[in-house]
């Protein structure tokens, strides 16, 4: 729901995408594809899997995105994966909810996306080689009632989020894990988030 388009830029920002040979996978909607085409890619999309495979030669990608379902925790095998397909500077950028917005509210609270992944200690932070950039993003609608009426969807726990509404957006922080082939922050790119 990033109607702004600020996670596609984000992506670009920190890949960079432009030109560059990239997979995608975890794609939730089909207009996502659109959004990174718009910002300059030219994705190639990957069907996950279980341990992550994707179907391209050594050193061959310049970037790998991951968006929301993969990279669950950072398993050795699927860091491996992903640096044997990235050419040397090539980027994993890694697309999570980040918490503490409205949308959080929505969901489990003891999610680790919402916790342990986001702090120092936590799988991506710690030993993998990742920055971090968080993207402050919205869901908007045209009127409170449309939000509320997207909110009863989700229960109780929407019921709650649309007592709270004061205008027609609830926010969105979602987080990007970044870093180079290798856990290595290429020359020239963002070192912090």
């Amino acid at each position: 729901m990033d109607t702004e388009g600020k996670i596609p830029r984000a992506l670009d920002a920190l890949g960079p995408l432009a030109g560059r040979a990239t997979a995608v996978f975890d794609v939730p909607e089909t207009d996502w594809v659109e959004r990174l085409r718009a910002a300059g890619a030219d994705p190639l999309v990957v069907e996950p899997a279980t341990p992550l495979a994707i179907p391209r030669a050594d050193n061959s990608l310049d970037a790998v995105v991951a968006m929301w379902t993969s990279f669950r925790g950072v398993g050795a095998a699927d860091l491996a994966e992903a640096d044997r397909v990235l050419r040397p500077g090539g980027r994993l950028l890694v697309v999570h909810d980040y918490g503490r917005d409205d949308v959080s509210a929505l969901r489990d609270p003891a999610a680790p996306e919402y916790s342990s992944w986001s702090r120092r200690e936590g799988p991506f932070l710690r030993h993998n080689g990742f920055k971090i950039r968080v993207v402050h993003c919205f869901w908007t609608f045209a009127t409170i009632e449309e939000a509320q009426a997207v909110l009863a969807d989700f229960g109780e726990l929407g019921a709650a989020v649309s007592e709270r509404l004061k205008r027609p957006r609830l926010t969105w922080n979602v987080a990007i894990y970044h870093r180079g082939q290798g856990g290595v922050v290429p020359p020239g790119t963002a070192e912090a988030g």
